[in-house]
């Protein structure tokens, strides 16, 4: 049988030729110096042993990542005012296009910022790469949020705000996989799952803060303040905690070279092989969970220009699908570390699957406030489940020495690919087809291509907290 280390190599079981004394000796030895030079070293490093680390890694890992999805977000939700600050167009329709054409190019840099940042993560350290990231978010964010107006400085201001787009998408596109290897190999090996299903928590979490701020803001500042400086206050809140979010990722621990519990590699000599695969297999699971995360987000115009509800309703769905999805997200993790990952990941997705056309077509005939939030936020608690069970799956399956930048990538041409275009193409069909179920078949595809990825992907929890009926 053969085992895979930290470093992700492949080793054949070898039978010890000293006597077990000197062994004992060796190893002891051995610690002392590695506690020596540990101490030694400038930068702190995670040890095993010291669980209150994992809390704060955890903990500085996921703030992070909620500052920058914030960020990120908060955009989309006054691209109208941004648009008629930076793009004075002859129509409000042609300013606010262009508007949503500039943030369509923070997609553009991500997969550049997750080739470029990931790589480093695998190189330097899982730390300074985040460092890196979020240094460059809060210099566009800063950038975005002072930036004069059209008015003040001509073409310079549009110029200005393209590039911060571009910027943040750089970093953003350097964030997730860093920081998804960082949860994984800082936490211990049986909270791993749990550990890492902050990275998709934390992004609801933003999501909810930035529609939150929105909507206090536009319910407590009049039409023309919401649109002089209004957004700039939404972006302002974000970037008053970026000292505070550098401070806490340039004191975190670095997790690169701790080690890890084994792995089984099924196949050895095999592990470039098994490598591709587990990365072909998580880019259509990432394109099936980013078809449903932004068809989902489409809900609240779907009921509004196509069920015809009143706008409470509409914007109501996109809180509780948030909220429900924190939850879910948080509980994937917890249920894969209790019962593995390939269980968390299929049988949950076989559920959404079949749940998906009754809701839809509960909620398209009915068009109540029950059936669309209710209907909705089952939907979004069950199928958000398995996804936080995939994270913490890829992250172990691949060798330490490519996963964050292996990950990074992945996950930025399946954002670039699948959700820059599923809001689109929904739109389109509906208008095509007259249909109010064109998401459910959207959703369906997506689901089953998803379902079908998660039933070839490998058990790889650690061998030593597997479940007892695990075959493999």
């Amino acid at each position: 049988m053969a085992v895979r280390d930290g470093s992700g190599q492949c080793n054949a079981t070898v039978r010890p030729v000293w006597p077990k004394f000197w062994v004992g000796i060796a190893l002891q030895i051995r610690s002392r110096m590695s506690r020596q030079s540990t101490r030694e070293r400038l930068e702190p490093v995670l040890d095993p042993a010291e669980e209150r680390l994992t809390s704060r890694a955890v903990l500085g890992a996921t703030i992070g990542n909620i500052l920058e999805f914030y960020d990120f977000g908060t955009y989309s939700f006054f691209a109208i005012q941004i648009g008629q600050a930076f793009f004075p167009a002859t129509d409000s329709f042609a300013s606010l296009m262009l508007s949503l054409a500039t943030f369509g190019v923070g997609f553009v840099t991500r997969p550049i910022g997750a080739i470029v940042l990931g790589s480093y993560s695998d190189r330097a350290g899982r730390r300074p790469a985040m460092t890196a990231s979020f240094t460059m978010m809060s210099a566009a964010v800063l950038l975005l949020a002072i930036t004069p107006s059209y008015e003040t400085i001509g073409l310079a201001a549009p110029s200005l705000v393209v590039f911060a787009r571009l910027l943040q998408g750089f970093a953003l596109g350097g964030e997730v996989g860093p920081t998804t290897a960082y949860l994984m190999e800082a936490a211990p090996a049986e909270a791993r799952g749990l550990a890492v299903s902050f990275q998709p928590a934390s992004q609801q979490i933003a999501a909810t803060a930035g529609a939150l701020v929105g909507e206090i803001l536009s319910l407590t500042m009049t039409s023309e303040a919401l649109n002089a400086y209004g957004w700039r206050i939404a972006l302002l809140l974000g970037a008053a905690t970026l000292p505070f979010g550098l401070w806490l990722r340039s004191v975190l621990p670095e997790t690169l070279h701790r080690p890890e519990a084994p792995v089984l590699v099924t196949e050895p000599g095999g592990q470039s092989r098994a490598d591709r695969r587990i990365m072909c297999l998580g880019f259509v699971i990432l394109a099936s969970c980013t078809i449903t995360t932004y068809v989902t987000g489409y809900m609240t115009t779907y009921a509004m220009n196509t069920l015809h509800v009143s706008a409470p309703v509409a914007f109501g769905t996109t809180l509780i699908s948030n909220a429900v999805g924190i939850a879910a997200a948080l509980l994937g993790g917890l249920l894969a570390d209790r019962a593995g990952r390939r269980l968390i990941m299929i049988w949950p997705q076989v559920t959404a699957l079949l749940m998906t056309y009754p809701v839809f077509l509960w909620i398209a005939e009915s068009r109540s406030a029950f059936a669309l939030l209710g209907g909705l936020g089952a939907l979004t608690l069950i199928g958000t489940i398995p996804y936080s069970a995939f994270y913490v799956s890829m992250a172990e399956g691949l060798p330490r020495n490519i996963r964050g930048g292996a990950f990074a990538t992945i996950y930025a041409f399946a954002i670039v690919v699948f959700g820059g275009t599923a809001q689109p193409i929904v739109t389109w069909l509906i208008h095509l087809t007259g249909s109010a179920l064109v998401p459910a078949w959207y959703m369906l595809f997506a689901s089953a291509a998803g379902l079908f990825a998660m039933l070839m992907m490998p058990e790889t929890a650690p061998l030593n907290f597997r479940p007892k009926n695990d075959p493999s």
